[in-house]
C-alpha cells in the first residue's frame, strides 16, 4: 500500500504540464512556502524592492508585535516565481534571465535586510545567499520532483533557518606576482576599520608573505594538526593581529603560515587531506567572524585547491600589462573554479570579477589590455563560455561600460609590508583604494 502524498508532493502533483506562473503560485508557492517555515501572514505578493521591481513574494517571520504583512519592512527571503513553461535548468536564457532578476531584486534599496533569495518553477529550485553586495549560489539549481521534493526544501529551510554570519573569499590568480597578498592583508584591515570582524588565513605555505607581512610567528605544525587531527579545531592555530595609536584601537585574527606544511607534494598531501578539511574545519570561524580572508598560493596545486574550496566567492587580482595574469584569470574562471563547483556540490564558490592590481594605468595601457581581454572574451565564446560579467561587469548592450575596478600604487603599497603594518593604516591614499575595493564588492 503506497505511502499517502505528503502536502508539498500534492501540491506537485496537482500542477499540470507545462503550468504558467499563476498556475505555480496559486497551486505550489502557499506549500513550498509554508514547507520553509513562513505562515501566511508572513508572507507578502508582489512586494516593491526600490530598486529591482516587484518580486513575486517576500517573506519574513513574525518578530513580536512586527507582522510582516502589515509593516512589509525588513523581508528576509524573496522568492523569484516561473511558470512550468520556463526552462529553468542552469545555464538556459530562461535561468540567466530569473537569477538576474533575483538579484536585481535583492540589490533593492527595500531588501538590504534580506539575506536569502530562491528561483523555482516548481521543475526545479535554486537557493541564493546575500552577503552585502555579493550574491552566490548556496545550493545547485535542482530538479523537483515526488520522490525529493520534501528533502529538498527541508534542506533549504535548514540553511535559512541558521545562516553564516561570515562571507569567505579565497584570493587567487594562478599567476604570481599580482599582489594576493597585499591584497588580503589591506582588505583585511580595511575591513576591520570599518567595524567588521576578520579572520584571514595564510594558505601560501611556502612563500608565507602574509604571515611575514605581519609580523606574526610562522606555526611549526599548529596548522598541520588542525587539518589533519579530527579532534584539533582549526581555532588554535589562530593568532591576534594588532594595531593601536593613540587614537585607535584595531584587531583582526590570523591563521599563519605552516612549516611543517611547506614543499609537500600533492601525492602526500593528498595522502592524509581530503578537499574538504579547510572547509569544514572553518566551521567554528563562519559564526564568528564577518569575513574570512584566504590568501591562495599561485598555482593549481592540491593546496590551491583546498583554499578555492572553502570559499563561498573568489576574488581575482590582476595586472593589466600581464598577458598572463589575464589569461590564467580566464582560466581559472573557465576550469579551475567549475571544477571544485561539481565536487562541492552547493554551487559554489563563485568568482568575482577581475579588478586591476598594480600600477596606474594610462589610457593607451587600457586599451592595450582592453584588446587582450577582447582576445579572451572571443575565445571564450568559441567554447561557449561567456566571461563578460567577469571582465566587464558593468557592460550591457544598452550602455558599454568597459570599466574594470583599479586599485594603483602597487609598489607604495607593497612597500609597506616591511613595516609590519598594512598600507591602509599608515597611508591615506592606500587606505582609500582598499575603502573603495571593499565597497565596490562587498559593503552595501
Amino acid at each position: 500500500m503506497n505511502a499517502p502524498a505528503t502536502t508539498l508532493q500534492a501540491a506537485l502533483q496537482s500542477l499540470p504540464q507545462g503550468a504558467s506562473e499563476a498556475i505555480v503560485s496559486a497551486h505550489f508557492s502557499p506549500q513550498f512556502l509554508q514547507a520553509l517555515g513562513f505562515e501566511s501572514d508572513e508572507v507578502v505578493p508582489q512586494y516593491n524592492t526600490n530598486g529591482g521591481g516587484r518580486v513575486d513574494i517576500a517573506a519574513r517571520k513574525t518578530i513580536g508585535g512586527d507582522i510582516f504583512l502589515h509593516t512589509q519592512s525588513n523581508p528576509y527571503l524573496l522568492l523569484e516565481l516561473k511558470g512550468k513553461d520556463i526552462n529553468l535548468t542552469e545555464g538556459t536564457p530562461g535561468y540567466l534571465k530569473t537569477v538576474k532578476q533575483l538579484k536585481e531584486h535583492l540589490l533593492g534599496s527595500n531588501c538590504t535586510s534580506a539575506e536569502w533569495g530562491i528561483i523555482t518553477n516548481s521543475s526545479h529550485v535554486q537557493l541564493f545567499r546575500k552577503h552585502g553586495k555579493v550574491i552566490f549560489p548556496a545550493t545547485q539549481c535542482l530538479a523537483l520532483d515526488l520522490n525529493n521534493v520534501d528533502q529538498v526544501v527541508a534542506d533549504i529551510r535548514k540553511k535559512i533557518q541558521a545562516p553564516s554570519r561570515a562571507l569567505t573569499v579565497t584570493i587567487y590568480n594562478n599567476k604570481g606576482g599580482v599582489g594576493k597578498t597585499t591584497t588580503t592583508v589591506n582588505l583585511a584591515g580595511i575591513l576591520t576599520f570599518l567595524g567588521k570582524k576578520v579572520l584571514v588565513i595564510d594558505f601560501d605555505f611556502n612563500q608565507q608573505d602574509l604571515t611575514s607581512a605581519l609580523g606574526i610567528p610562522v606555526s611549526n605544525g599548529v596548522f598541520k594538526a588542525a587539518l589533519t587531527d579530527k579532534n584539533v579545531g582549526l581555532k588554535s592555530a589562530v593568532n591576534p593581529y594588532n594595531f593601536s595609536t593613540k587614537k585607535i584601537q584595531l584587531s583582526f585574527d590570523i591563521i599563519p603560515a605552516d612549516n611543517d606544511l611547506a614543499n609537500e607534494s600533492d601525492d602526500k598531501l593528498r595522502s592524509f587531506m581530503q578537499m574538504r578539511v579547510l572547509y569544514k574545519k572553518l566551521e567554528f570561524a563562519r559564526q564568528d567572524y564577518d569575513y574570512i580572508l584566504i590568501d591562495s598560493s599561485p598555482n593549481w596545486r592540491f593546496i590551491s585547491q583546498l583554499a578555492v574550496y572553502a570559499a563561498d566567492v573568489i576574488l581575482i587580482p590582476t595586472k593589466h600589462n600581464n598577458l598572463f595574469s589575464l589569461e590564467n584569470a580566464a582560466t581559472a574562471i573557465k576550469k579551475f573554479i567549475p571544477e571544485i563547483q561539481a565536487d562541492k556540490g552547493e554551487g559554489n564558490p563563485i568568482a568575482l570579477p577581475i579588478f586591476f592590481n598594480g600600477e596606474k594605468i594610462t589610457q593607451p595601457q587600457l586599451e592595450v589590455a582592453q584588446q587582450e581581454i577582447n582576445n579572451i572574451l572571443k575565445n571564450a565564446k568559441k567554447d561557449k563560455f561567456d566571461l563578460l560579467p567577469y571582465f566587464y561587469p558593468k557592460y550591457t548592450s544598452a550602455k558599454k561600460d568597459l570599466h574594470i575596478h583599479q586599485v594603483p600604487s602597487y609598489a607604495n603599497i607593497a612597500n609597506a609590508a616591511f613595516s609590519r603594518i598594512p598600507a591602509v593604516y599608515r597611508d591615506r591614499s592606500a587606505h582609500e583604494y582598499y575603502k573603495n575595493l571593499a565597497k565596490e564588492y562587498f559593503l552595501k
